[in-house]
């Protein structure tokens, strides 16, 4: 009779026998890495969300959709093209009518889609919801030295995230339909925003209440206390997007430049030597919990490189765009399912300590770091620098 310890022995034995002779399991491969990373974003993207439910009109959608249309615009893919439209299709009708009453920033970053569409159809209907936004601008709230409050309900606040939501569409309002007014508004609400935010690091502060009533503004200069990565960084887009169509001849484009070559002091002073990348709180690395996010690092790595192709910044900072990019890249990947996960965004964030913001969330395909993504590779893929 066979005991039971004598049977379980033999069974191993066979088993690791068996092993022996026919190898171990082979492991899985992961999928290679994508020629074109862009496209492969877009083609994810587009196979897990339909336009009719990716998602309601917002600034993440809308910063996504536009790295969606650069990715058309290089590709040629009118498929990239036809699902952008469709999106905005869902919330502008046939006579232009849009329901949106922008009341906040935020609300107005989609809206740069408006004149996209115009731009590649000629429907009138874009350029009537276009222009309710641009008629909402002059009476819009206002601190006294004439940044535009984060919201309507916030006022007396100015949040660094804020003017790439507005100033962008302003401007490129202007150029394509040959006014003045969103040149100088645009450049103007970026100056207050810099005046308050700024520090002699390279960086700016969160956010700046003009009566120092919120409790985060309780000190000589009414401002947050940390420098969270991505408001940093829209800030930084803003300045190179407005500079695209700024006229050269506009008396304040050289205070614009500054701004860029500002914040790339900062970058690159505060870039993550082993990684590439840049941290949550930007200046606070060995921070307990600190990590390196991804779609403020994406920015960055976009604002030098274009910087330095437009001749605003030195070209030594290259290498500062180039070994972010390598740090961006390393946060993307193929999953099994043969579509791109990229992950370590921080999920949108308010006004916070600097416990709050090294505890946001690190999730993954989140559409702010998505859109960052591409705006990133789009430029890099073609310029390296």
């Amino acid at each position: 009779m066979i005991t039971t310890t004598r049977a379980r022995g033999l069974v191993l034995g066979l088993l690791l026998a068996l092993t022996t002779t026919l190898g171990a399991p082979a492991a899985v491969a992961a999928p290679a890495a994508p020629d074109d990373w862009s496209k492969a974003v877009v083609d994810s993207t587009m196979k897990r969300f339909t336009p009719a439910t990716l998602g309601g009109w917002s600034y993440t959608r809308g910063l996504y959709l536009y790295g969606q249309y650069l990715v058309y615009k290089r590709t040629g893919e009118k498929k990239y093209f036809d699902y952008i439209k469709a999106w905005v299709d869902r919330f502008v009708n046939s006579n232009g009518e849009i329901s949106n009453s922008f009341t906040n920033l935020d609300s107005m970053r989609a809206a740069t889609l408006l004149i996209i569409l115009h731009t590649e159809t000629g429907q009138a209907k874009y350029k009537k919801a276009a222009d309710k936004l641009r008629n909402r601008f002059p009476s819009y709230p206002r601190t006294s030295d004439g940044g535009m409050f984060h919201a309507a309900s916030k006022v007396g606040q100015l949040w660094a995230d804020g003017v790439y939501m507005a100033q962008p569409f302003i401007a490129g309002y202007a150029k394509q339909y040959n006014e003045t007014y969103g040149y100088d508004e645009s450049v103007r609400n970026l100056a207050a925003y810099f005046k308050n935010l700024k520090r002699d690091n390279g960086l700016l502060w969160h956010a700046y209440d003009e009566d120092g009533s919120e409790s985060w503004a309780k000190n000589p200069g009414r401002h947050s206390a940390e420098h969270w990565a991505r408001a940093i960084g829209w800030f930084g887009m803003t300045a190179i997007d407005i500079l695209e169509v700024l006229p050269a001849t506009h008396p304040r484009r050289a205070e614009v430049i500054a701004m860029v070559q500002h914040l790339a002091r900062g970058y690159q002073r505060y870039q993550d030597a082993t990684t590439g990348r840049w941290f949550q709180v930007v200046d606070k690395p060995t921070a307990n919990g600190n990590w390196t996010e991804t779609s403020a690092s994406a920015m960055y790595t976009f604002m030098i490189s274009r910087g330095v192709e437009r001749g605003y910044l030195d070209a030594s900072f290259s290498a500062v765009s180039r070994k972010g990019y390598q740090g961006v890249l390393g946060k993307a990947s193929l999953g099994t399912d043969g579509l791109t996960n990229i992950k370590d965004i921080s999920e949108g964030t308010n006004v916070g300590n600097l416990a709050y913001y090294l505890a946001r969330p690190r999730n993954t395909n989140d559409f702010h770091g998505l859109g960052a993504f591409l705006i990133m590779n789009e430029q890099l893929r073609k310029t390296g620098a």
